[in-house]
């Protein structure tokens, strides 16, 4: 037979090759079960193979690539990889693959689409190199093309579950702000009938009064001292949610003392009964804010006189010394826990082994007055007391 015949009539592919690897000769069952046929794995692997020549023509493709088209693998031949993508992927073809896979000689899981016979569009994911060892002219493109479908999905489920969580943040946090406007509204309203309230008890104070109707009106007080604390402190919450902050209004000439002094003559005629011992030592000037450190000294003797013990007294200690303003309260009782002391200036935080009364703001409150003027706040307790101690930088 000529040459020229036996050419014609050969197949179109190359005949497959079988490799096996080495083992013993004794056995040829484990050989031929352990023989490759590479031919059959290029036509039927999971994923597309395709191979392009120098320019770009697709020269071999497996079934398994034309299969996923709805065409045969003689249909894809000689046609161009972009050929078979979207506008927008022929466009990122060759603006960006084909130079980027020039220069580099690779690329990895780049995202395409494919449009299929019936104009079905397959999300895949193509790797691609070319063989440089060979000639320019006989040089060749190899391209592995996984389906992604699956993974697209994935992906966009995921950005579906950030969209909606991103919306519920914004939706939650338009909520929180309105809320605490409210708060904030709702608590300077309240100040107008409190002032009403405390302006007649006053008035009353004047007349005379029996026994039962003067007590009467020093519980009035103390109520209204404790709403107008409550408010103080809900109000403060609120404002440095809305990013307001503490607000300070320095005062470096007026004495501090007298409003320290106020502040305990106002909550002894809440809690008559419970003993306050003070001391104060005030020798040098005070640049604070005065109404700011009332506050806090309330919201420090407040929480002594709710959770101290009843039969032992609260000392309050103010004084100045080494450049430092300290004012400590101190209250016998039950010891705060170590767990409970880490916690203890958080909002609403109440502690498990505390008496619940109050919204749990007080302390929280007295921390950021602290922190406003540059100062610390801790807390120390142990089986013979339980110490608040502000201490704040006189020079600011």
């Amino acid at each position: 037979m000529p040459l020229a015949t036996a050419r014609t009539s050969a197949p179109r592919h190359p005949p497959s090759r079988r490799y096996a690897p080495l083992s013993d000769p004794d056995t040829p069952e484990i050989a031929a079960a352990t023989t490759i046929d590479f031919e059959a794995l290029f036509e039927t692997a999971p994923c597309g193979f395709l191979v392009s020549d120098r320019d770009g023509r697709l020269v071999r493709v497996n079934r398994t690539f034309a299969g996923w088209l709805g065409v045969t693998p003689d249909d894809l031949r000689g046609r161009r990889l972009p050929d078979l993508l979207t506008v927008a992927g022929k466009i990122f073809y060759e603006t960006h693959f084909a130079p980027t896979l020039r220069m580099q000689g690779r690329l990895d899981e780049v995202a395409l689409e494919l449009v299929a016979a019936d104009r079905r569009r397959l999300p895949v994911l193509v790797n691609a190199n070319t063989n440089e060892d060979n000639a320019d002219a006989d040089r060749q493109v190899r391209f592995a093309v996984f389906l992604a479908a699956g993974r697209r999905g994935y992906e966009q489920d995921l950005l579906d579950a950030r969209d909606r969580a991103q919306a519920t943040i914004v939706s939650e946090r338009a909520d929180s702000e309105l809320r605490e406007q409210f708060i904030a509204v709702l608590g300077h309203d309240l100040r107008n009938p409190l002032a009403s309230i405390n302006s007649g008890l006053h008035l009353l104070a004047r007349e005379t009064l029996s026994a039962r109707g003067t007590k009467v009106t020093e519980l009035m007080s103390g109520s209204v001292l404790r709403a107008n604390a409550l408010i103080d402190n809900v109000l403060d919450f609120a404002r440095g949610r809305l990013g307001g902050g503490i607000t300070l209004a320095y005062d470096a000439h007026t004495p501090l003392e007298p409003v320290l002094q106020q502040v305990v003559s106002e909550l002894r005629s809440i809690a008559p009964a419970q003993p306050i011992v003070t001391h104060f030592a005030l020798h040098e000037p005070i640049s604070c804010d005065h109404v700011r450190i009332g506050q806090l000294l309330s919201n420090l003797l407040g929480n002594a006189l709710t959770h101290g013990a009843k039969d032992q007294p609260v000392r309050v200690d103010a004084t100045t010394s080494l450049g430092e303003l300290v004012i400590a309260v101190s209250n016998g009782g039950t010891p705060i826990s170590e767990a409970a002391l880490g916690r203890l200036f958080q909002p609403f935080y109440r502690g498990h082994d505390r008496v619940r009364q109050g919204l749990g703001l007080g302390l929280h409150i007295a921390s950021e007055i602290a922190l406003a003027h540059g100062g610390t706040l801790v807390a120390r307790s142990d089986a013979v007391a339980t110490t608040f101690i502000f201490t704040m930088p006189l020079a600011n």
